[in-house]
């Protein structure tokens, strides 16, 4: 018997500082907090919507940085200007290939996540 994949959860990223974490992905990402809870004093977990599926970060859930998660923007060039004139952490510069173009960038816990276009056909 196979295991029955429903639909996607939420990708999750582990962070350290959550008002710090807030600033990039709410600042520079611009993203949205869907859904926040407070388990404890000073222990989060803030999901995102993003275009309805969930983005999670927490620093109350174990983890370590990962890089798996690829945002599709409306424009990479701004987006890689954003992301320099913010003096956040890109991982690589604009990469081409023959559908797309993306780069990396990460979060301040190291998280890395990929700002992605793809080219009109």
């Amino acid at each position: 018997m196979s295991i029955q994949v429903k639909e996607f959860a939420f990708v999750f990223y582990p962070v350290t500082d959550v008002a710090r974490a807030r600033t990039f992905y709410e600042g520079l990402l611009g993203l949205k907090v869907g859904f926040q809870i407070e388990f404890q004093p000073g222990q989060w977990w803030v999901e995102y919507d993003v275009a309805g599926q969930a983005l999670a970060i927490s620093n109350a859930m174990p983890g370590k940085a990962t890089s798996s998660l690829a945002l599709e923007v409306v424009n990479l060039d701004t987006a890689f200007a954003a992301a320099k004139a913010a003096g956040a952490t890109t991982a690589t510069e604009v990469m081409e290939f023959k559908p797309c173009r993306m780069f990396i960038v990460k979060d301040p816990d190291g998280n890395e996540i990929t700002l992605h276009q793809l080219k009109a056909k």
